[in-house]
Formats: structure tokens, sequence, C-alpha cells
């Protein structure tokens, strides 16, 4: 993309950003499950929020370099474009050295001595015997069910709750409208008064807000959990979606309202990056096992880019419709999100894979050795105790 200008083609442009939507897709699914796999389950949460820690960091940078008295400029832009090529070289240079996921050595390789190996780099200590067994039970009791296709995925009994709490999250993560606020904020700091020039800077500013509490939470998930960031997160952004809506119709009539309207969408922000944004994908790599939690993240993937891709459709529709009230559809989203995981997601805290799957079973009321060899096959015994 760097070199378009150079050569005059929009064509370039066109072709890399596809490229770059590919890596994007690729990566939005591989990273929290390559992370979710190899952490113990003590910094299971902290290293799955890391990844979109990571994201709000890159949005940030983008925003920063994309000022206009930066690289938004006639002569600018070839450079901001170029940009993204650099942390992509850095990881051509580095994943090379990264250890293969253990889960994946032991469970669909059937390698232990390379699962063990891998395990004793990513601790830095020779004992991991501990966590091979925990392992040896999750391939044991899916030793017969072999690789889960999406279809397949579908069609268990007993990964029901599973796939429709994913489903559910995802789909809530985008429609409850993250997208449509930073599609509508620069017209609140607007009416707020803010100078036209100066919006590009509390936009980056809000960028900021994002990064911080995304920190936050990688340091609060494994205190509180991911159930409670998850009310807590779709809670405030419910509120924050009620108290906008009355502020942007009233703005016309009390002064102070399009204050109220910027702290609306700072609110939203840090509800949003409490918990919707980073514990969705977290939750994929804790509620499925190996067998199908990379089916598990090609349906989550797939409902969020799809539901990315209808809220930036329809919202400027909305908009037109429906004015001031348009976020009275996503306080509703949030809403039902909320009511959904009080009622059904469970705390997943410093659980094994193999506990996280028993709670589930019983939501499923799948046996404990199951007809069709789904993944509750021959549970160990020590586990079914627990």
């Amino acid at each position: 993309m760097g070199s378009s200008a150079v050569a005059k083609s929009f064509e370039m442009i066109i072709l890399s950003r596809l490229l770059v939507g590919i890596c994007a897709g690729l990566s939005s699914n591989v990273v929290p499950m390559y992370l979710g796999e190899l952490a113990p389950k003590n910094l299971r949460g902290a290293l799955g929020v890391v990844p979109q820690l990571f994201i709000t960091i890159g949005i940030l940078v983008a925003q920063i370099f994309g000022l206009r008295s930066l690289l938004a400029t006639e002569g600018g832009w070839p450079i901001l474009l170029g940009v993204t090529g650099i942390p992509a070289a850095v990881q051509l240079l580095l994943l090379p050295f990264f250890p293969e996921s253990p889960r994946y050595l032991l469970v669909q390789k059937k390698d232990p001595t390379a699962a063990k190996n891998a395990l004793r780099t990513l601790r830095g200590w020779a004992d991991v015997d501990s966590e091979i067994e925990e392992i040896q039970q999750e391939d044991e009791a899916e030793r017969a069910a072999g690789f889960i296709s999406v279809v397949k995925l579908f069609r268990m009994r007993a990964l029901r709750w599973q796939l429709i709490s994913v489903i559910v999250l995802m789909a809530g993560q985008q429609l409850s409208g993250v997208n449509a606020i930073y599609y509508y904020a620069d017209q609140i700091y607007l009416s707020a008064g803010v100078n036209t020039n100066d919006v590009q800077y509390v936009t980056a500013g809000t960028g900021t807000v994002n990064v911080v509490i995304t920190f936050l939470a990688v340091f609060v998930i494994e205190l509180l959990g991911r159930r409670v960031l998850l009310l807590l997160g779709f809670s405030i952004c419910c509120i924050a979606c009620c108290v906008l809506t009355a502020a942007l119709a009233l703005q016309d009539r009390i002064s102070w309202m399009p204050y109220l309207s910027i702290t609306c969408v700072i609110t939203y922000v840090i509800g949003h990056a409490l918990g919707p944004s980073p514990v969705p994908a977290l939750l994929i790599t804790e509620v499925f096992l190996q067998s199908s939690r990379s089916s598990a993240f090609m349906v989550g993937g797939s409902v969020h880019w799809l539901s990315n891709f209808t809220v930036g459709l329809i919202f400027p529709f909305i908009q037109v419709g429906l004015g001031a009230y348009s976020f009275i559809i996503f306080a509703i989203i949030c809403l039902l999100t909320t009511i959904y995981t009080f009622m059904v997601v469970p705390e997943t805290k410093a659980k094994t894979f193999m506990e996280i799957n028993q709670i589930f079973a019983k939501m499923n009321k799948v046996s404990e050795v199951h007809p069709d060899k789904e993944e509750l096959k021959d549970l160990p015994p020590s586990t079914l105790g627990q």
C-alpha cells in the first residue's frame, strides 16, 4: 500500500486491503486460541485479554499517526498505509521461534515428548508433569471424537449451550453498537462545541481511554472473573446508550446536554473495554475442548465479522430513520445479552478445561458416556468427582 502512490495504482491498495483483511481475520481467531491453549489456568484470563489490548493499542497508534499534523496529509498517507508492514515483518521474524501449542501436540498430534518440551520452553522449568496429566485427561475424554467439524459442531447436543453462548456473546459484542458509537462520536463532539480541527484529538483521547481500561482488564479478569466483567460491561453499555438517547433528543433544548453526550460516549467505551470486547474470544477457548475448539473459533469469528459488517452497513440508514433514538436498539441488545449472560454463562475463572466441560455437560443434560462418543466420552473418574 505504501508504494501505491509511486506506482499510481489504486488497485494495489484494494488488493493490499484484501490481504490485510485476510490476515486480520485469521489472527483474530488464531492468536486468542493459541494463547489460551498454552497459558496456565491462573493466567489464562489475563493472557486472553492481551490480544484485545494490542488491538486497542493498534487503533490508538493509527489515530495518532492519522492526525492531520502528522501523516494525514497529501504526502504522508502512503507512509501511513505502509506502516502496516512493520508489525507484520516483526511477526515473520519472531514467530518461527515460538513453540507449538502443547495441547495441539499431545491431543491431536499424539506426541507427548514434543508436548513436554514445548511446555518446558514456555514455563522455564522441567517439572511439567501435572500439566501434562491435565492435558492427558482432556485427551482421554475426547479420544473417540476426533476432529469436530463446523457441521458436526451444530449437530452435537453435548456442545449445544457452548455454541449458543459463543454466538450470543460474539453477536452481542458487535451488535451492541461499539462501531456505531465511534461512527457517531465526531458529530457528538462537534455538537458539544469542539472545534472541527480538534475533534481528531478528542477521538485519540477516547482511544487512549480504551487502551487504559483494556490494560486494567488484564489485571482484574482473574480477580473478578469473566462473568462479572461481561455483566458489568454490557450493563454499563446499556445505561450509556439509554442516557445518550435522552441527551441527543434534548440537546437542542438543554444547553449542557451535549456534554452529557460526550460523557456517555466515554462511559460506553469504558464499559465495552471492560468485558464485551476482550472476554467473548477468551470464552471460546475455555468452553470447548481441543477437538472442537478450532471449529468453534470459525463460528465465533464468522458471527463477529458478519455482525460488524451488518452494523456498518445498516447504521447510517437507522440513523436517518430514527435520529436521536438510534441507540435505543443497541441498548436493547446490550440488555438482552446481559440477561442471557446472567442466566446461562457460567464462571470459568481458575477452572481447568475439563471442569468447565463438566459444567456445560449438566446444562446440556448429556450422560457421562455419550452414545455418539462426543466430547465427554470416557471422562476420568477423578474429574467427575469435582
